[in-house]
């Protein structure tokens, strides 16, 4: 079910299913990064009838890094961006695996159209996941994005440190 087909509150900040009010997906996601947040998600789902718990770290991150839980994506603080940052990492390292992906596209996702102001701590929190061997990161420049990729068994680390 797409998104247009779901009843929204008029704030857009919460979906309605069955009269049960969900928050919504952080509007400001790039299409093509929402939709690949939300297949790891899916896959997530899938996966905890055959690896439980492991597999709800990857359902959490997903959704984390969605906007669906942690801070609202309407009211952020710096300690649930951080978090929220640290979420969309591993969500696309797991998604991507050994197929590297730019800070900038996680800036994207947590930032909107602001999404600039967000790459030094992206840089930040990239860099504690790498010293705890969540990713590996690449050689960059030092005026482009940061290369991530998943480190070696990354797909059902338990939720790390943010």
């Amino acid at each position: 079910m797409g998104s247009e087909n779901v009843e929204h509150t008029p704030d857009g900040r919460y979906i309605v299913v069955k009269g049960r009010r969900w928050r919504a997906t952080d509007p400001s996601i790039p299409e093509s990064l929402r939709a690949e947040l939300v297949s790891a998600l899916m896959t997530g789902r899938r996966m905890v009838r055959t690896h439980g718990d492991a597999a709800r770290v990857m359902v959490h991150d997903a959704k984390v890094a969605l906007g669906e839980r942690g801070d609202p994506w309407w009211e952020p603080t710096g300690e649930g961006q951080r978090k929220r940052i640290a979420a969309t990492v591993r969500t696309l390292a797991r998604a991507r695996g050994e197929e590297a992906f730019a800070s900038d596209d996680v800036a994207r996702v947590v930032g909107g159209e602001g999404w600039r102001e967000h790459l030094g701590t992206v840089d930040e929190v990239v860099a504690q996941l790498r010293d705890q061997g969540v990713v590996r990161t690449g050689a960059t420049d030092t005026d482009g994005p940061v290369r991530i990729a998943a480190a070696e068994g990354l797909e059902f680390q338990p939720n790390l440190p943010d």
